[in-house]
Parts: C-alpha cells; sequence; structure tokens
C-alpha cells in the first residue's frame, strides 16, 4: 500500500511559520510582534497577537497579574484565541 503524502497546507507557508502550533516574531509587521498558525482538530486558523515592541513581565509582577487577570475569559478559550498564545508566548 502506498502511503499517501498530504500537501502542505498554504496557510503555513504565508504565515512563514514551520508547523501548527508553532509561533513565529513578526519583526517587519507593523502593529503585531507574532503569528501563529493553530489548529484544533480540523478547524485551522492564522492569528497574528501581541502588541509590537511591548515585552512582557516576570511571573508574579503586577503587570504579569494584571494582564492575565484582565485576558483571563479569552485565555480560557484556548488554541483559537490571540490572547492563549499572548498568555504563552509573551507573559
Amino acid at each position: 500500500m502506498a502511503e499517501r503524502k498530504s500537501k502542505p497546507d498554504s496557510r503555513l507557508k504565508a504565515a512563514g511559520v514551520s508547523g501548527f502550533n508553532k509561533p513565529k516574531r513578526t519583526p517587519s509587521h507593523p502593529t503585531k510582534s507574532h503569528v501563529v498558525v493553530a489548529k484544533e482538530g480540523d478547524k485551522v486558523k492564522t492569528i497574528r497577537f501581541g502588541q509590537q515592541g511591548v515585552q512582557g513581565s516576570p511571573d508574579g509582577s503586577a503587570r504579569n497579574k494584571a494582564f492575565k487577570a484582565r485576558h483571563a475569559k479569552n485565555i480560557a478559550k484556548g488554541k483559537m484565541s490571540a490572547a492563549y498564545w499572548a498568555d504563552k508566548v509573551k507573559w
């Protein structure tokens, strides 16, 4: 039986990432600092997230706690939300 090779998703190439759920910095984007092609089950979505030029803060800092509290509901939505990726990568 011959193995069937699946064609790579065009969204991966367009976003310039190496695979699904692998965030990448986008220093040349005017407003967003990162991009990820999120995949959950059979849903695929390109997500740009993070404000360009803003750095997160160490765990436990006031800024860190404020971000997590402010975005808790959206972070809980999982991989298909920008808040989830910003929490994971930047904060």
